[in-house]
């Protein structure tokens, strides 16, 4: 399902997250290290090949919330944005700590230009965060961020499964109101 906010496209789909080839950014749900984990770290990781961990290097370790930026190499991407979402329990206040995830990764492409943007459920596989809330978190903010960006035309919200699909459509209609 898409929306038009501001001249930005809006969407939620179900499929890999490594294989958006029409996406210039793809969000990493990444791990302090930025090293190649399980979820959305692995498929990323193994779709790009090694190069992706040896670039994160440089930037590790990062904090709850940070995002950086590196190439994509063997990714059908222009940029991979790594953040590292909060464990749920652990790192703490777990909501802003996951607010600043999506608005920094949307800053990081916004600095880099990108048109495009696909962000994964951030922190609700093994980080543990319960995925209605995460949902909720996840939508607001960037709705919220959609009256500054100025370079970033779509946004798509990729889900693992059909029934987490459902879910964001039906919170995105809910929330804009269509």
């Amino acid at each position: 399902m898409e929306w038009r906010i501001n001249d930005i496209t809006i969407e939620t789909a179900r499929g890999d997250i490594a294989a958006q080839e029409d996406m210039e950014a793809v969000v990493n749900a990444a791990n302090a290290e930025l090293e190649t984990g399980g979820g959305v770290a692995g498929a990323l990781h193994r779709t790009a090949g090694p190069e992706l961990a040896a670039a994160g290097e440089k930037y590790a370790p990062i904090s709850p919330g940070e995002a950086v930026v590196t190439e994509a190499f063997q990714l059908p991407n222009k940029k991979v944005i790594h953040c590292l979402g909060p464990v749920y329990g652990k790192d703490h206040p777990a909501e802003e700590l996951l607010i600043q995830c999506y608005i920094n990764s949307l800053k990081r492409a916004e600095e880099e230009k990108l048109k495009s943007i696909v962000f994964p459920a951030i922190s609700t596989g093994a980080f543990g965060y319960p995925f209605h809330e995460a949902m909720k978190t996840a939508v607001g903010t960037v709705l919220e961020q959609i009256g500054s960006l100025r370079q970033i035309k779509h946004i798509r919200f990729l889900l693992f499964s059909q029934e987490e699909k459902e879910k964001y459509t039906a919170h995105l209609a809910e929330t804009i109101g269509q």
